[in-house]
């Protein structure tokens, strides 16, 4: 197995620390608000990652953290005037409900910043008693980029560069402006702990540096995250880390790719913020699932009604062929072609699309077998759909029956005995040789927006099909 290493910049035979092993942890989710659709990708995207591991028979530790405190958490505290762990708590059950729609698995370690405060506190002592880090005069402890001789092999950022970009705040009291926050101080009354340096509270770099080390170990097999987190934040945290524990870090890095809308970056001030709540209620869980896979995770991905539908479209063939198999008792079929080119194409970094095109072979081959209606031909087919379900659950699709996919978008104003009834009199109708009934039948199921399928008016099966 071969993995994209960013810190690197190539691909790598992945080589686990403990054979067999694997410890993975990826920056997870500042809970202020409802989840966009750029944190479904990264959520998503390791997903898979932990998914493909556990498949090829990897024991993993999946960690990904909750930041639990943050500037942004406590302004929007402040600003609806509750209490910030009660907007946490609020934002940490919706999180874990749009994950669950979305068929994200659950990490294995979720820890909270506010639940690591001590390790936080420990790691900022290290540090400044290895002069890698000073308290200032206000009460807040910085980082000393400056001491630290790797700081920007991450992000490929050279010293003067980062100088030429960087400044100090008012009120700051860094010794140089390329230097971070490590505790900040607050007020007597605000959110905070106490520490050596006083009443404050931790900055958002040294927390994951200390969740991750208090899970993993000082170093681990895997770090992960978005590509917007490589500088400052991933680049910060090997920074400490390293010159806290003088042991390597993370071993590999991963970085999913951004999420644009119609080709532009999301944000609230295009108008074009989606979150996850907002587009479940327009599309099935699952078709948001594939458009997020359907490419590289380290690709960009763009969000468009034209790329759902896309995405709609391909899951729909996907269960139109497995419709009809019996997949129960059908023997399996390990190591097969279609599994072969499966496991080479997610051998390959993930490679999720090259997966699809072997997912698409298996369908090819069904739907040419459904016709012969051999004893032999339905064997291999029901072989061949549950192949197609136990590769499928590796990205966590084809986990339905066809008929509940298919049927997804029937909702309460539909009534689906109705629509049994008009079926059955129209294929009672043909048989009588009623054209002219057959038709008007026929217009009031495409009034209704229904498809008919397998067969015609006597087919087994019916979907509704949205209007363009």
């Amino acid at each position: 197995m071969k993995i994209y290493n960013s810190f690197t910049s190539t691909k790598e035979e992945f080589v686990p620390r403990i054979p067999g092993k694997v410890g993975i942890y990826v920056c997870g989710i500042t809970t202020y608000d409802y989840l966009h659709l750029g944190h479904a990708r990264m959520l998503v995207a390791f997903d898979i990652v932990t998914r493909y591991l556990r498949a090829s028979g990897y024991e993993v530790d999946y960690v990904r953290n909750i930041t639990d405190i943050d500037d942004k958490i406590i302004n929007r505290a402040s600003e609806n005037g509750e209490l910030y762990s009660d907007l946490t708590a609020r934002f940490i059950d919706a999180m874990h409900e749009d994950e669950a729609a979305l068929g994200v698995l659950p990490p294995d370690q979720e820890p909270r910043a506010t639940g690591h405060i001590d390790e936080i506190v420990a790691l900022i002592q290290t540090l400044v008693e290895k002069d890698h880090a000073y308290p200032a005069a206000n009460g807040d402890v910085y980082f000393s980029v400056s001491s630290f001789a790797d700081y920007g092999r991450l992000s490929k950022k050279k010293m003067d560069e980062l100088l030429d970009g960087a400044r100090i705040e008012v009120g700051e009291l860094k010794r140089d402006p390329r230097d971070f926050v490590l505790w900040k101080h607050a007020e007597e009354g605000a959110v905070g702990w106490d520490s050596p340096w006083g009443y404050g509270r931790p900055g958002w770099h040294i927390e994951c540096s200390a969740m991750s080390g208090c899970c993993l170990g000082e170093n681990f097999d895997i770090h992960g995250g978005g590509s917007d987190l490589l500088f400052p934040h991933h680049e910060n945290e090997v920074a400490q880390s390293e010159a806290a524990n003088g042991v390597k870090f993370a071993n590999l890095w991963m970085h999913n790719g951004p999420l644009r809308i119609d080709n532009e970056k999301m944000s609230k001030s295009l108008g074009n913020f989606f979150t996850v709540r907002e587009v479940l209620k327009l599309y099935d869980a699952e078709v948001l699932r594939h458009l997020l896979i359907a490419s590289h995770y380290r690709s960009a991905i763009n969000y468009s009604e034209q790329s759902l539908k896309q995405s709609e479209s391909v899951l729909e063939r996907f269960y139109n062929a497995l419709k009809g198999l019996d997949t129960n008792g059908a023997k399996s079929l390990a190591n097969s072609r279609h599994e072969k080119a499966f496991k080479a194409a997610m051998d390959d970094d993930f490679n999720t699309a090259g997966a699809f095109s072997a997912l698409m072979e298996i369908v090819k081959e069904i739907n040419n077998l459904k016709p012969q209606a051999s004893p032999e031909s339905d064997e291999r087919a029901n072989q061949l759909g549950a192949l197609l379900i136990r590769l499928g659950a590796v990205l966590g699709l084809l986990q339905r029956t066809p008929e509940d996919f298919l049927r997804r978008d029937i909702d309460d104003g539909v009534d689906a005995a109705h629509i049994e009834a008009l079926i059955a009199a129209r294929a009672q109708a043909r048989n009588d040789r009623d054209w002219a009934l057959a038709d008007q039948i026929r217009d009031e199921l495409s009034a209704l927006n229904v498809v008919v399928e397998d067969g015609g008016a006597s087919g087994s099966g019916w979907r509704i099909e949205k209007p363009e």
